[in-house]
């Protein structure tokens, strides 16, 4: 790793050539200084072309030094076009614009390729998630995922409970997760997509299938990549806090600073969620139990011994746009979270007294540079270092009933409290640590062959140093097991785009190495005397993946897309070892998991019909699985009544063979800019194909659904702005939202009782932006009509919730 490091810092020190490519940036703002919003800033004769945020702000990267015309059009203002010379890395030009007197603007055609639609149109199955409306309002960046075509956000409660994320039918580790292109569970469970508020986040790339080269890696499901802001082209501080039901507050603070002369940047940002989650359950995953063991379902009972808080923050500073980098940075991250664990893998077992603490220490650098010593060739390395630490306590040992009460039980004739039999709410009592080190390397190295011709070069190093330690009985340290799994993932790309930039291919080919190093002790005792002997066991795997992706433009606005993908999924340390702050128990016996997928489908627009604005994105998918791996449920012919399915914990197994066939679309119109409407809608079955159970014998579950995962959703949004609303300058904005999961199991067999019922919610909201345009006030009512809502393994969500939001921007100071 050292030898690693020291070649990238030489190649940092040596990167001395200077790319002739700058970036222009500005505001757009009337004659009375307020800011333009949703203006069309176009550069000409090359048609780089953005539209200005809310602050009438636009930014223009990667532009060739030259003469150019700019030209900015809006509803709202009369067209200005002005030349510019671009001779520096960062420039700025700043908009005045007369006010448009009544009379109707010409129209005026702009042809423009935001990042957005460049990604989407790449070949690659991909959405893209834009966060900033959704920051000013009260959406968890999990709430807005889940709205997304395609993507379940299974997650075990409220906000703070263990989340997982489903692709359409794939999870676990087949889905990878990324913040800024490095798996996010190096930052550990206390800096995630609970707490990392949509503010943060610039845009969510949600890959389905084959991955681009910046994320490759041991996954065939697809991937989350979370993009945090970078920009720091000017300097901007912003603050928000919210408040609303189940005791919920949440705030967060981010700033930048950047000095124009020497190009130093400094980024900071921090957060702190606070809730006690104590929302209502009344459904059938909820019971009580008097004292002659008689139960009671559904029992209506109010959740506790739930309360989530979580701190953190990220810190950067380093150098953009200078001779030697485009980006420099380097970060600290901390993070701290208490988090009480109200109940086991399904509800049934209420808990108290049982909690864990996640803290993490993470060290990151980023570097990226394009034409690196020669014209045509980018490096990119984004290392991190982390430290992190789980502590779980378990020592209550009475068994506890959902109205707060202890249970009972008759003994002697008497009614006498209720013992757990291990001392602890979930088996025996405990006080646990499992400290953490990760060390994450990815790097890429590209080289432009020629216009339209690039390959790529990639390489991916991880290893988790896991340590466990049992406080309670610490003399028995020495009988730990102790275990590293260490990663290594190599692969080339080759991207071109033929016909007249009209055709997209990207063809991948990438090798795995999976090493884990066990050791595990053994206790022998000969005459009186005890000794330890160790078993060392070390076990590797690797093997070989390729994909492919392909976006033809039949005609403008149309793009046909089509991906394939071969390849395999290791099993994780959390896999492998388990976690028992989630209720995960350890499977050492983990095989790879292999799939072949793939996806075919087509995007249309964004079309302009006058003051209509139209697009659509439909995709079918293909997707078989060999030993497929997921969590397991309880199989109806191993179980005597519904009350065996009450599990506490569970673990991974590989399933067998599996095979997914389903589609997905998503619509979307807009209406003289004001009103938005999207329709999305994803449904698939997932069919289990045979393998062997847990005895051996062959399954009886031919082509049966596989349980625990809901297999159709369906998403509306609507938005309508009003702008000079109650104030001059002022925008008001209406939000409605709806969201559908069709009825799935979660017990093998399909007994009724096993069903999680159909689900239909209603969302409600508004955001008004003051004249200023620096202070935002939202309210949001979630679930408005308290509909049951329920996920992983039958456990009910939140019902009705009120929350109020606050937003201010500084955007000009020192």
């Amino acid at each position: 790793m050292n030898h690693l490091l020291s070649v990238t810092f030489s190649l940092l020190i040596a990167s001395l050539a200077f790319g002739q490519t700058g970036e222009l940036s500005g505001s757009v703002t009337n004659s009375s200084g307020q800011p333009v919003v949703g203006a069309s800033v176009t550069l000409k004769p090359v048609n780089r072309a953005t539209i200005t945020d809310e602050n009438g702000r636009y930014t223009l990267t990667d532009i060739p030094f030259g003469d150019y015309e700019l030209v900015v059009t809006s509803l709202e203002i009369q067209t200005v076009a002005t030349r510019i010379k671009l001779n520096q890395a960062r420039q700025r030009k700043n908009i005045i614009a007369e006010a448009h007197g009544g009379s109707r603007l010409e129209e005026v055609a702009v042809v423009r390729n935001t990042e957005k639609k460049e990604m989407e149109t790449s070949g690659f199955a991909v959405a893209v998630v834009e966060t900033k409306e959704a920051s000013l309002r009260n959406l968890t960046t999990n709430e807005l995922l889940d709205r997304t075509v395609g993507v379940r956000v299974r997650q075990n409660g409220g906000i703070g409970s263990q989340v997982e994320y489903n692709l359409n039918g794939l999870s676990g580790n087949a889905v990878g997760l990324f913040l800024d292109g490095i798996e996010i569970s190096t930052y550990g469970s206390s800096f995630n997509l609970n707490n990392i508020p949509p503010s943060m986040i610039e845009r969510i790339e949600i890959y389905k299938g084959v991955l681009p080269s910046h994320l490759t890696g041991d996954y065939v499901g697809g991937a989350i990549n979370v993009v945090l802001k970078k920009d720091a082209s000017r300097n901007n501080l912003t603050v928000a806090t919210s408040y609303g039901s189940f005791n919920t507050a949440q705030s967060d603070i981010g700033a930048t600073f950047r000095h124009k002369k020497s190009g130093l940047s400094v980024r900071a940002s921090g957060f702190y969620t606070y809730t006690d989650n104590s929302f209502t359950t009344w459904g059938r995953s909820t019971t009580y139990v008097n004292h002659l063991q008689q139960i009671t379902r559904p029992y209506r009972a109010k959740r506790f011994n739930d309360t989530y808080k979580s701190i953190g923050g990220r810190f950067e500073a380093g150098f953009t746009d200078v001779l030697w980098a485009d980006q420099f940075f380097v970060g600290y991250n901390i993070s701290d979270t208490y988090n009480e664990i109200p109940h086991g893998t399904t509800m049934a077992t209420p808990y108290v007294g049982r909690f864990s603490e996640f803290q993490a220490h993470v060290w990151s650098l980023n570097y990226a540079k394009r034409n690196l010593l020669i014209e045509g060739l980018a490096l990119t390395v984004n290392a991190v270092r982390s430290n992190r630490s789980t502590y779980l306590q378990d020592t209550v040992g009475l068994a506890y009933n959902w109205d707060g009460t202890v249970r009972e039980v008759i003994e002697f004739g008497e009614r006498v409290p209720l013992r757990t039999s291990g001392g602890g709410q979930q088996g025996e009592k405990t006080m646990t640590q499992i400290d953490r080190i990760i060390t994450n390397i990815r790097s890429n190295l590209g080289y432009t062959i020629a216009k339209g011709h690039r390959v790529s070069l990639n390489h991916k190093f991880e290893t988790t140093d896991r340590d466990d330690n049992d406080l309670l009985n610490p003399i028995n340290k020495d009988l730990v097991t102790v275990s590293q799994v260490a990663k290594n993932i190599l692969s080339a790309n080759y991207e071109a785009q033929t016909f007249n930039d009209r055709l997209r291919t990207n063809l991948l080919g990438k090798y795995t190495a999976n090493r884990t190093n066990t050791s595990r002790p053994e206790l022998i005792t000969e005459n009186g005397q005890n000794t330890i002997l160790r078993h060392d066991t070390t076990t590797f795997a690797d093997n070989f993946g390729y994909g492919a992706t392909i976006s033809y433009a039949v005609i403008p606005h149309l793009f046909v897309i089509a991906s394939g993908e071969n390849g395999y999924v290791m099993p994780g340390e959390r896999q492998l070892y388990g976690d028992p702050e989630t209720n995960i128990l350890p499977n050492p016996r983990l095989k790879p998991e292999k799939n072949v997928n793939y996806n075919a489908g087509i995007r249309w627009g964004a079309v302009d019909l006058g003051k209509h604005r139209l697009s659509l994105y439909g995709s079918a998918f293909w997707r078989n699985g060999f030993d497929k791996i997921t969590q397991q449920v309880v199989d109806e012919d191993e179980i005597e009544d519904e009350s065996d399915a009450d599990i506490q914990t569970t673990r991974y197994i590989n399933l067998g063979k599996t095979q997914a066939r389903g589609v997905e679309a998503e619509l979307l119109y807009i209406y003289n800019n004001r009103l938005n409407v999207m329709v999305n809608f994803s449904k698939f079955n997932n069919l289990f194909k045979g393998g062997n159970d847990a005895a051996g014998e062959s399954h009886d579950l031919y082509n049966e659904q596989v349980p625990n995962e809901p297999f159709f959703t369906i998403n509306s949004n609507v938005q309508y702005r009003l702008d000079n609303a109650f104030q001059k300058q002022s925008v008001l904005n209406l939000y409605y939202n709806t969201g559908y999961v069709g009825e799935f199991y979660v017990v093998w067999g399909q007994p009724e009782w096993s069903k999680t019922p159909t689900q239909f919610t209603h969302d409600i909201g508004a955001s008004y932006r003051f004249p200023s345009g620096k202070l935002v006030a939202s309210l949001d009512v979630k679930n408005i009509f308290n509909a049951e809502v329920y996920d992983n393994f039958m456990v009910q969500k939140p019902g009705r919730g009120i929350y109020v939001k606050l937003n201010y921007t500084l955007s000009k100071f020192l």
